[in-house]
């Protein structure tokens, strides 16, 4: 058995005998606090390794809601080819499947300071692509090339060098008047930290008349 407790933002495992730690990433609230019936995924920040990263996965039930335990300090281009894997294993689960079982992403909840969490079940993942956008319809394509260098693309015009602080007000300018779906589009070299902090940005946005596409892009 894995004896696991959280400081803060890291994830202390002790197994057989080995200490590693994963640093959570951050968000400032979360939604969902609490999920029963659950195993574990770790994605740990390992030097030692040609990528600089080791998964654990020994111990993921597919009949369960997964907790996929990322360290911040893993880029996208890193960890999405591991996270896409897990995904891949449990939708093509051909015995004991649980339709019901959903995937989420460990974080750490600075407003509870406890655990929170981020769903992903139905996110699809799309390496080395970033697409172009349709001359018509209600599409806007979002460009996250770091926290602080964003663009919003109509079909129309780009606006560009956004920042975090900016951003979802100019986000919401662009869509409010009629429904529009986002396309999220995430520069590969951005850490699992800055990541989970767009995204945070976005599902506590309350944007109106707004879709978030399922399918996202990194991009290199």
């Amino acid at each position: 058995m894995k004896f696991i407790s959280l400081l803060l933002v890291s994830l202390f495992i002790f197994s057989c005998g080995t200490d590693k730690v994963i640093q959570l990433p951050e968000i400032s609230h979360s939604d969902i606090s609490e999920i029963n019936d659950v195993s574990a995924a770790y994605l740990f920040y390992d030097e030692t390794q040609p990528d600089s990263l080791e998964l654990n996965r020994k111990n993921l039930i597919s009949t369960t809601n997964w907790l996929v335990n990322v360290d911040k300090r893993l880029t996208l281009k890193q960890a999405i080819p591991k996270i896409k894997f897990l995904q891949d294993k449990k939708r093509n689960a051909e015995m004991h499947k649980n339709e019901n079982a959903k995937n989420y992403f460990t974080c750490n909840d600075l407003s509870r300071k406890n655990l929170g969490f981020i769903e992903f079940t139905n996110i699809f993942y799309h390496q080395n692509k970033n697409p172009l956008l349709r001359t018509e319809g209600k599409l806007l394509k979002i460009n996250f090339f770091s926290i602080n260098d964003i663009s919003i693309t109509t079909p129309y015009e780009t606006i560009s060098k956004l920042n975090k602080a900016n951003f979802i007000t100019v986000l919401k300018k662009a869509t409010n008047k009629t429904e529009k779906t986002l396309i999220c589009c995430f520069k590969e070299h951005l850490t699992f930290q800055d990541y989970i902090t767009l995204k945070s940005l976005l599902l506590n946005s309350n944007l109106k008349n707004v879709l978030i596409a399922k399918d996202e892009f990194i991009f290199n």
